[in-house]
C-alpha cells in the first residue's frame, strides 16, 4: 500500500476492524518512512458476468432498479428496495464465488422479492424464467398458492393428509 502522502511503496498495519457488518476491513496504516498514519478500507468485489461475456462490479442500484420496473404501481417503498437489494447481495456473497452470471442474480431476487410483493415476484418472474404462455403464470400462481397453503398448515399446526 502506497503512503498518500510521501507515496511511499510500503505501510505497516497498525489496526484492523470489521465494518459494514462484516462486509469490509477497516485498516489503520503507518508508513515507515514518514511516520504519518492513513486508513484504508477493503471489500472483497464481486463480479457480474453478463451474457454477451463482459465482467462488470456489482451493483445494487442495477438490482433496485430491475425491481422497480416489476413494482411499479405495488405498495413497494425505496427502503424496501434498498433492504432486498441488500438481501440479495448477501445472498451471492454467501455463495463464495468472486464471479456470479447475471441470470443467477435475477433468481437470487425472486425469494425476497416474493416476500416483499407476490404480484411483483411474478412480474419479474415472467422475465428471469422466460414465460410464454398463460399456462406458465397459471402454473407460477398454483405453485405460489400451494405453498401458501403448506406455510399456513405449518404455521397453524394442521397435518395434511397422510
Amino acid at each position: 500500500m502506497h503512503c498518500p502522502f510521501c507515496r511511499h511503496a510500503d505501510s505497516r498495519v497498525v489496526d484492523s476492524r470489521t465494518s459494514d457488518d462484516g462486509a469490509s476491513i477497516r485498516r489503520r496504516r503507518e508508513c515507515p518512512e514518514c511516520g504519518r498514519r492513513f486508513t484504508t478500507v477493503e471489500t472483497a468485489s464481486l463480479s457480474v458476468l453478463k451474457r454477451s461475456g463482459v465482467s462488470e462490479p456489482f451493483s445494487r442500484e442495477k438490482v433496485v432498479s430491475g425491481v422497480k420496473k416489476a413494482c411499479q404501481g405495488r405498495p413497494v417503498s425505496e427502503d424496501d428496495l434498498a433492504v432486498l437489494a441488500q438481501k440479495v447481495e448477501e445472498i451471492i456473497r454467501a455463495n463464495g464465488q468472486a464471479e456470479i452470471n447475471a441470470l443467477d442474480i435475477g433468481l437470487a431476487i425472486l425469494p425476497p422479492l416474493r416476500e416483499l410483493d407476490e404480484i411483483a415476484y411474478l412480474r419479474f418472474a415472467s422475465v428471469y424464467r422466460a414465460f410464454d404462455s398463460l399456462d406458465d403464470f397459471e402454473n407460477a400462481i398454483a405453485a405460489l398458492r400451494r405453498e401458501d397453503a403448506a406455510s399456513s398448515a405449518s404455521s397453524s399446526g394442521e397435518v395434511g393428509p397422510s
